[in-house]
């Protein structure tokens, strides 16, 4: 047998036939100011404490990922979504993590929903987690290399805690990564900067317009 031929660099433009977008936790417990992550808080709180992570989740990172979707769809990207919701209803399968965090969204709870303005389609993978890092918490490993992926691109919330989780676990188990850098946010924009820094080494970095230009081109090859 040949030697296997390995990539050179992470620099390297979508295939999309062996890419994916995952897009990690843009659910109603922690993107909607309704869900369960701000329950109990009055909206004066709300907005001091959460109110320029939600502002740039829906003026920059739903929009961005609204456009991404449809081009990724476009091109034969495979979309999958991950969501926190536990297997149980008293969420006994949940990650020590999680439990210690106060982390908790019942299975068939409507928290585990996918924010309506980028709802999957009818043939996206729907792959929901108890733990930060999808990679830890799901087959998402196992569903990705029977898809044929080797290219991931990694978009969601938030930024310095589930995706760069994913974006470190993807890389370790030898995918290369495209980090969506305005289609994520974190409850400061401090910490979403310092997560882009941290990662740098780990993956390549996109914005939303760079990745379209690059998808649009691949369609004319």
């Amino acid at each position: 047998m040949p030697p296997r031929t390995l990539p050179t660099s992470r620099e390297l433009p979508l295939v999309p036939a062996a890419s994916a977008l995952l897009v990690v936790d843009v659910q109603r417990y922690c993107c909607d100011p309704a869900g369960g992550m701000f329950s109990g808080l009055s909206p004066a709180t709300i907005d001091t404490r959460f109110g320029a992570y939600l502002r740039r989740l829906q003026h920059v990172v739903l929009p961005n990922l609204q456009r991404t979707l449809g081009a990724a769809r476009a091109a034969g990207v495979e979309v999958l979504y991950t969501y926190i919701e536990a297997l149980t209803s008293d969420g006994r399968d949940q990650s020590l993590d999680y439990r210690l965090s106060g982390i908790f969204v019942p299975r068939g709870s409507p928290d585990a929903a996918v924010m309506p303005a980028i709802a999957p389609a009818t043939d996206d993978i729907l792959l929901p987690k108890t733990a930060s890092s999808v990679f830890n918490a799901t087959h998402i490993d196992y569903v990705l290399r029977n898809l044929g992926v080797t290219q991931l691109v990694i978009a969601g919330v938030l930024t310095e805690q589930c995706v760069e989780s994913a974006v470190r676990d993807a890389c370790d188990r030898g995918y290369l990564v495209t980090l969506l850098t305005d289609a994520c946010a974190s409850i400061t924009d401090e910490r979403h900067a310092q997560a882009l820094k941290t990662t740098a080494g780990y993956c390549r970095q996109r914005t939303t317009t760079e990745l379209l230009a690059e998808l649009a081109g691949s369609a004319g090859e």
